[in-house]
């Protein structure tokens, strides 16, 4: 994954947030309920359904960081990173009001909020990973390769502005029998959506 520094800055003061309490409300129940899913224990499903499980509760999370920078009015998000082993991720904000860049996190400006995540840990065997050539889920010519890079965002770090917008780009997770998944983050809106690879037609469909 490319380091990555620029990300949306601070909104100015005095403009809307674009986001009414009840779409508030709503959002903040469903990260609540889809992340009490993440602590209970998945080893007895199938491997697909842990992935789907994991996709739900990574989209849940993302749209936790956007209410987060808009709650607070400062860049929110994640930064992920590859130890050679597995890709995980921690959640990150903004420091100093110049929004979220790899140099400050490493130094502590902009702070790490919690414990470095694996997939892994709450969803056996699920993975950020692509396993087989696939087309990329927003429809752009060029094929994915396996083995390439699984999280597409143009940098290693994801992040919520204050007005509601996002880096734009698609995080693809992979289960232990080798389904493909993605979850794909659209930069203007913000919105997550999550997919899957149905190979039987070669197309993303909804999850």
């Amino acid at each position: 994954m490319p380091g990555g520094s620029g990300t949306p800055m601070r909104r100015r003061r005095g403009e809307p947030a674009g986001w009414s309490l009840v779409e508030l409300v709503m959002v903040i129940g469903v990260s609540l309920v889809v992340g009490a899913l993440a602590l209970a224990a998945f080893a007895p499903l199938s491997a697909g359904a842990r992935a789907v499980g994991a996709a739900r509760y990574l989209a849940a999370l993302l749209q936790r960081e956007r209410i987060e920078a808009v709650r607070t009015g400062r860049v929110c998000g994640l930064r992920f990173d590859d130890d050679g082993s597995t890709v995980g991720f921690v959640r990150v904000a903004d420091g100093n009001g110049n929004g979220l860049r790899s140099a400050e996190i490493a130094g502590g400006i902009d702070p790490v909020r919690g414990p470095r995540v694996r997939l892994a840990d709450a969803f056996a065997g699920v993975r950020f990973a692509i396993v087989d050539d696939v087309p990329a889920v927003d429809g752009g010519p060029s094929m994915l390769a396996a083995g390439t890079d699984p999280v597409r965002l143009g940098s290693s770090i994801l992040a919520f502005a204050p007005t509601g917008s996002a880096t734009s780009g698609t995080l693809y997770l992979a289960s232990a029998d080798r389904r493909q998944f993605a979850v794909r983050i659209l930069g203007a809106t913000g919105r997550v959506r999550t997919f899957e690879f149905d190979r039987a037609t070669a197309r993303w469909v909804p999850r």
